[in-house]
């Protein structure tokens, strides 16, 4: 799974994007960040205010529901975004 990473998370996580083998069990948003906290001290910094971490998938945002439906997905994580 090809995951991007924008604004403070990518700072924190310290890479825009990155292809990982995402385990077959991870198919919902909250398991993915579960695991991707399990990573390392970076990526659980950068996911610890869960709150304000967005994800998109294919099909657009995901707040709770399947993230993918075949492994070469792409999944994005951002913070809360305004605009004018």
């Amino acid at each position: 799974m090809k995951l991007l990473y924008f604004g403070w998370l990518r700072q924190k996580i310290g890479k825009a994007e990155e292809t990982l083998d995402v385990p077959a069990h991870v198919t919902e948003v909250g398991q993915l960040l579960d695991w991707l906290e399990s990573l390392g001290p970076n990526y659980a910094t950068a996911l610890k205010e869960r709150r304000a971490v967005k994800v998109a998938g294919q099909s657009g945002l995901c707040p709770a529901p399947p993230i993918r439906s075949k492994p070469a997905d792409e999944v994005a994580l951002f913070p809360p975004v305004t605009g004018g």
